[in-house]
């Protein structure tokens, strides 16, 4: 696969899919809930749009990387939402669904004006004024609207009038998004193969860092702020697998550069076992602690 076809069509249209398929499993309720559940979806977006990125740029700075270009693949993967992989695994981990669809709704809804402008920082202090690369501010804010905002638009629309028909789509859409990823991944080790051993030994480590910590951080920020143990589970899925297809345009697609997508395709592929692993250890001993929450109160 061409890297022109890799960035200029087999990206574009995996994103679009993806949040085609999160538009078919949204309704307008799951907007309501930011107003009927403020705390839950108040913590979920600050540790994801404030603590995430905080996380990243520390990780990028304790870790030193040959190459800047890596460091800032890594930070871009952090200003990314949720995506559809981040709903699954809650639903798997027995967490709070309809927390998560929203959270990744909102998220998806600011993420198109917040990513082009925090990039363009990340690479001007990492890489230098002089050898950051362009981003185009109006173009890029565009681009991601368009790619993200307008196929969830459509999903909604699509099951608002054919409810029928969008239920049956959603599996077959989040199966077809996975294979596009997965293909996607595929083209970038490819193209990379021979800096790969040591793409792979210097951002590894970072990128597992990044994933394992922000998930433990979500939940446990989640836990202290009173939430139940599945909003707990959703805050830390949400808050630790990031939507590593759009991470992948933006680096791939709008910045054409290749060093940068291999972060968050590694990310990718290890938030897959990470967020399993998490999903598990996150139920050991729940029906215990549920049933002491559900127990009737007795009087002395």
């Amino acid at each position: 696969m061409e890297q022109t076809i890799l960035s200029k069509v087999v990206l574009p249209l995996a994103l679009f899919i993806i949040m085609l398929g999160m538009g078919l499993s949204l309704v307008t309720d799951d907007f309501k809930r930011v107003v009927k559940f403020p705390k839950a979806i108040a913590i979920g977006v600050l540790c994801q749009m404030i603590l995430l990125p905080l996380v990243g740029l520390g990780i990028v700075t304790l870790i030193p990387m040959s190459s800047p270009e890596l460091a800032v693949g890594l930070v871009i993967l952090t200003l990314c939402p949720g995506g559809t992989t981040s709903n699954l695994m809650t639903y798997l981990a027995r967490g709070d669904v309809a927390l998560s669809i929203t959270l990744t709704a909102v998220v998806s809804l600011v993420t198109p004006f917040t990513i082009p402008i925090f990039a363009d920082l990340a690479m001007t202090h990492l890489m230098g004024a002089g050898q950051a690369i362009e981003m185009p501010l109006g173009k890029t804010i565009i681009v991601l609207l368009a790619i993200t905002v307008v196929p969830v638009g459509l999903g909604m629309g699509i099951r608002a009038k054919w409810p029928n028909f969008a239920g049956r789509a959603d599996k077959p859409v989040k199966i077809l998004s996975v294979v596009f990823l997965i293909a996607i991944i595929a083209a970038i080790v490819k193209q990379n193969i021979d800096e790969l051993p040591n793409f792979i030994a210097q951002t590894g480590t970072a990128t597992l860092l990044l994933n394992v910590s922000t998930i433990i951080l979500g939940f446990v920020i989640a836990r202290f702020a009173g939430l139940n143990r599945a909003q707990q589970t959703t805050i830390g899925m949400e808050v630790g697998i990031q939507n590593g297809t759009t991470a992948l345009l933006v680096t791939g697609t709008l910045l054409a550069n290749s060093t940068m997508t291999i972060a968050p395709a590694i990310y990718s592929l290890l938030m897959f076992a990470t967020g399993g692993a998490f999903g598990y250890l996150a139920n050991l001993g729940r029906g215990d602690e549920e049933a002491q929450e559900e127990a009737p109160e007795v009087d002395n």
